[in-house]
């Protein structure tokens, strides 16, 4: 069965960290572009970050650039989203997902969900 677990999510104060895995069962990680997206109450769901198959390129929304960082270990096939300098802001529930990935000169230029969504993991910045 072809899925995809995220976890890591909790509750952390304004300026810390978490670091969210998305481990993927039944097919091969690397083999696919992953993107992490997120959704707040009363919010579309948003695309945050994107790496994809071919060469590991990646790609950040604006709000998240210099805080973020999405890697691919595919020994343990799971991608990982790493979260710094965490914002109020940024509390919303996290989905990995495969995307179909658009490129122009080498750069990921847009990226746009497939297949199915897991259940997300609840990111909560709070004091």
């Amino acid at each position: 069965q072809v899925q995809l677990v995220e976890s890591g999510g909790g509750l952390v104060q304004p300026g810390g960290s978490l670091r969210l895995s998305c481990a993927a069962s039944g097919f091969a990680l690397h083999n696919y572009n992953i993107a992490w997206f997120r959704q707040a109450p009363g919010k579309e769901r948003e695309g945050v970050s994107c790496i994809s198959s071919r060469d590991g390129i990646t790609a950040y929304v604006d709000s998240v650039k210099g805080r973020f960082t999405i890697s691919r270990d595919n020994a343990k096939n799971t991608v990982y989203l790493q979260m710094n300098s965490l914002k109020p802001e940024d509390t919303a529930i996290y989905y990995c997902a495969t995307v179909e990935v658009q490129f122009s000169s080498g750069n990921i230029i847009s990226y746009r969900h497939s297949g199915s969504w897991g259940q997300g993991t609840q990111v909560t910045v709070s004091s």
